[in-house]
């Protein structure tokens, strides 16, 4: 294994065997010497030492002194300890200081050789894993928030203050606002960022999956449980539980919950044994659960237990001064993702942005700039690369006979020519078209429509798709 690019310093007070290690080594890495510590100490300075190997003993001076120094350096090397008075209490106190091993002198070279490549590899594992750690701050700290707007501004200083203590956090807004970023960022920047953060999509599952999911299960608990499955409550133990759309969640889940973050224990399906977990809670809901409080349908206890600290997610619409930042970190990933040369927008493509009033919030902004991204061949996107909805008007309000838009409370519009006049039609294609922006979920399209769910069940009945 051939490692020309790595470079070795050798510290011996004996020119005869730094010069016979130089030798030795030359032809493996780029090997520089010293004499002492004064010398070592101006190589480690003017150059990048990836291993120092040195003597224990320098004349007067010690090696364990000039390791000291080395771990010191802003870049420090791997140091290893050679020493002809090789003995287990030198070892110790190398270690302590931080050296990677020690070999025992008279040295045999292809032994030596092992030790410093598998040094090597250490330090590039070192070295990736700081890379890595600083791309999860990146990615997953506050900074990943993106806004300088007035109502943004709660937002950063309740994650801040609320991230170090074990509160239980409650995150309201719509859907796309970056609810799960909020809850990624309050485990990042909390005492155990080190630990599991553990997601659950409450919508996604059945009350039976769901229970199981949070809870676990025994073996033979339900018909296809061949085996115990630990939750994700056991899993998260130490770390964070994220609960998505926790207003989804039947009255049976409700229960179990309330006393998992009260008694800080859970049962597994098919067991009567408590487990008890450390577990702190995070949870996000596009709903409004004080109104499902006063409906009956969301125990009130819960919420309470939930809404120790509330953190509410504005809708795009009202952050607008924040477009022209998420658009240029969407530009800057896209393009990095799909081997694109910088891109920007012109000026009317980031005007018809600013115009429209985004239902889907900063996800959906996100899809529109990967759809400009991927559509133009330049480093430019115009208003040809935007989606069709935004060009021709069928999203995001009905065009006026002034070709103005008509705001219609959260629900993308369709688009509306002077021929389509027909009130029964075009209240159809509003709700299909609310029904497919809320994935199905008839209650959310009635709040989004400003009709009650009574309402709904009834047009969906005339409109032949509900018996």
């Amino acid at each position: 294994m051939h490692l020309p690019d790595h470079t070795l310093l050798i510290v011996d007070d004996e020119k005869n065997t730094r010069e016979g290690l130089r030798l030795s080594l030359e032809d493996e890495f780029d090997v520089y010497v010293a004499a002492n510590l004064v010398e070592a100490e101006e190589v480690l300075k003017s150059e990048s030492i990836d291993v120092m190997l040195t003597d224990l003993r320098l004349g007067g001076e010690s090696g364990l002194d000039l390791i000291d120094r080395a771990l010191a350096q802003p870049q420090p090397p791997v140091c290893i300890l050679m020493t002809a008075y090789g003995s287990v209490d030198v070892a110790v106190e190398a270690m302590k200081k931080g050296a990677y091993d020690y070999v025992s002198k008279p040295l045999n070279i292809d032994e030596l050789e092992i030790v410093i490549k598998r040094a090597i590899r250490s330090r590039a594992v070192e070295r990736e894993n700081v890379a890595l750690k600083a791309q999860v701050s990146d990615r997953y700290g506050l900074e990943n928030l993106i806004g300088r707007s007035v109502v943004m501004r709660p937002v950063f200083e309740t994650v801040r203050q609320v991230a170090p203590t074990r509160a239980t956090v409650l995150i309201e807004g719509e859907s796309g606002t970056g609810k799960e970023l909020v809850g990624r960022a309050i485990h990042h920047l909390s005492g155990r960022p080190k630990s599991k953060l553990v997601t659950v999509h409450c919508a996604a599952l059945s009350e039976q999956l769901l229970e199981s999911e949070l809870f676990g299960h025994e073996r033979g608990a339900f018909t296809g449980a061949v085996e115990r499955r630990i939750g994700r409550f056991e899993e998260a133990d130490g770390g964070t539980l994220f609960l998505d759309e926790i207003g989804e969640i039947d009255a049976n889940i409700q229960v179990k919950l309330l006393r998992a973050l009260g008694e800080r224990t859970i049962e597994r399906l098919g067991s009567n044994k408590p487990v008890n977990v450390d577990v702190r809670v995070v949870a996000a809901t596009n709903k409004d659960l004080g109104e499902m409080v006063r409906e009956g349908t969301f125990r009130d206890d819960l919420y309470f237990r939930l809404n120790v600290v509330s953190i509410r997610m504005p809708p795009l619409r009202e952050r607008k001064e924040d477009i022209v930042l998420l658009v240029d970190a969407f530009l800057k990933e896209f393009a990095e993702e799909n081997g694109k040369p910088p891109m920007e927008l012109t000026a009317e493509a980031m005007q018809m942005l600013l115009d429209y009033d985004w239902p889907g919030n900063v996800r959906e902004l996100r899809t529109v700039i990967e759809h400009g991204v991927v559509m133009s061949n330049t480093g430019k996107i115009g208003l040809r690369h935007l989606p069709h909805f935004l060009r021709d008007g069928s999203l995001g309000g009905l065009r006026s006979g002034s070709g103005k838009r008509v705001a219609l409370s959260g629900v993308a519009a369709v688009s509306v020519e002077p021929e389509d006049l027909n009130l029964a039609k075009m209240e159809e294609r509003l709700i299909r078209l609310a029904l497919d922006r809320t994935g199905g979920n008839r209650t959310e399209a009635a709040k989004r429509l400003g009709i009650s769910r009574r309402t709904m069940h009834r047009k969906l009945k005339e409109m032949g798709l509900e018996e």
